[in-house]
């Protein structure tokens, strides 16, 4: 579908929030844009309504261009409850266009730590926070355990925490905070 400057909020924004919405920013006279557009189209429906593509003329769009800081395109960005959790730009081969879609139609990082927590009995706290969609106070409990922890199980919440910081997108504000105290604790 094409959406707009007008149509953004309620066709891409509100309804990640029941799917994910994938945008492909692009425009009529660029060639690595005309070669990704027909890719993308395909693969999403190889997914048979698990996720929804919107596609973005930039310029007759210049407004969410520059709010969504295309620099380059083609510029695709995935988003999930209102936020960007995946982004790529330039004309990407097939099979790395599929690796991208389907990493956006399982299970959230925020899921997969969930189950991994309670399966283990860990961390009831952070499993409560990131059911109340509390991103700041799991991430803040989650620090903590890092540096309780050592060896194997304070990998594994390293790579739970940076995992949740992708689910946020790289330029969320908690993300972009908590991936500075993550990097003070390490080192």
């Amino acid at each position: 579908m094409d959406v707009t400057d007008e149509t953004f909020e309620r066709e891409v924004l509100e309804r990640s929030h029941e799917l994910p919405v994938v945008v492909d920013f692009w425009a009529e006279w660029c060639g690595p844009c005309r070669l990704l557009g027909p890719v993308l189209e395909r693969e999403a429906r190889a997914r048979d309504g698990a996720i929804v593509l919107a596609k973005v003329d930039v310029d007759a769009n210049g407004d969410l261009a520059r709010r969504y800081h295309i620099r380059g395109i083609p510029a695709v960005k995935a988003f999930r409850k209102g936020e960007v959790v995946r982004e790529f730009v330039g004309a990407l081969p097939p099979a790395q266009v599929a690796e991208f879609l389907d990493g956006l139609t399982g299970p959230t990082a925020a899921e997969r730590l969930i189950d991994d927590l309670d399966a283990s009995g860990e961390l009831a706290d952070v499993v409560d926070a990131l059911r109340r969609d509390d991103f700041e106070r799991a991430l803040d409990l989650l620090l903590e355990a890092i540096v309780a922890a050592d060896g194997e199980r304070r990998q594994r919440l390293v790579a739970q925490t940076v995992a949740l910081f992708d689910q946020l997108g790289q330029e969320h504000p908690l993300a972009v905070r908590y991936r500075r105290r993550l990097a003070a604790t390490l080192f």
